[in-house]
C-alpha cells in the first residue's frame, strides 16, 4: 500500500504555483494573471495549474485561503483602547506587505465571483468573532455599552487603513493604525455601535 507523503511533490507544488500566483498579482495586479504567466513562474506545466485549479477564481481562492490561513491571536492587553490599537496594527502589518496588498487589492478586483466572495465571507466572519471575544471583554469591565455590536466595530477598525491602500494612496504607517484605533475606541465608549 503506498502512502502519501505529507509535504511530498503536490505540496511543493501547491506552495511553487500559490507564491507564483502571488507574485504575479504583485507584478501585474489581478487584470494581469493568468494561468499561463503562474505556471510559467512556478516551472510547471499549465496542464498541471489548470487541472488543479480549473479557472483564475479558483486559483486565487486557493491563494488567499493559503496566504491569509495564518491565525492572529486575538489582543488582550488589559483596555479596549490597547486590544483595538493592537488589533489595527495586526491589520497594519498585512496591508502594508507586498503580499497582503496584493491579496486585498485581487479580492476587491474579483469579489464579484462567488467563490471569491464566499472567502471574503468567511474571512470578515473570523475577524468578527475575534472582535466580539474583545468587546465582550470590554462590556465586562464597563468599557463599552452591553450591546455594542462587534461587525461593527470590526468594520471602522480596519475601514481607514483600507481607505488609505486602496483610494487615498496615503502613507500606512503606525500612526494611522493608532488614530484608527482610537477613534474607534471612543466612539464605541460613546454607544456609536450599540444596538440601542
Amino acid at each position: 500500500m503506498t502512502q502519501t507523503r505529507p509535504g511530498g511533490r503536490t505540496a511543493r507544488t501547491r506552495a511553487a504555483v500559490l507564491t507564483a500566483t502571488v507574485d504575479e498579482l504583485i507584478e501585474t495586479g489581478y487584470a494581469g494573471l493568468s494561468m499561463e504567466s503562474v505556471a510559467h513562474r512556478a516551472g510547471v506545466h499549465k496542464a498541471t495549474v489548470y487541472r488543479r485549479w480549473g479557472t483564475l477564481e479558483g486559483l486565487l481562492v486557493d491563494a488567499l485561503t493559503f496566504f491569509a490561513d495564518q491565525s492572529v491571536p486575538t489582543p488582550d492587553t488589559g483596555d479596549i483602547d490597547g486590544d483595538l490599537r493592537e488589533l489595527a496594527r495586526s491589520a497594519l502589518a498585512v496591508l502594508a506587505d507586498r503580499t497582503g496588498q496584493a491579496l486585498v487589492r485581487a479580492m476587491v478586483s474579483a469579489g464579484h465571483h462567488s467563490q471569491v466572495a464566499q472567502v471574503i465571507r468567511a474571512f470578515w466572519a473570523d475577524h468578527t468573532t475575534m472582535v466580539a471575544e474583545i468587546v465582550a471583554r470590554a462590556v465586562r469591565r464597563g468599557e463599552l455599552p452591553p450591546d455594542t455590536r462587534p461587525a461593527d466595530v470590526s468594520r471602522a477598525v480596519g475601514a481607514p487603513l483600507y481607505m488609505r491602500l486602496l483610494v487615498t494612496a496615503e502613507p500606512l504607517d503606525s500612526a494611522a493604525a493608532d488614530q484608527a484605533a482610537a477613534a474607534v475606541a471612543a466612539a464605541a465608549r460613546a454607544g456609536v455601535f450599540a444596538s440601542s
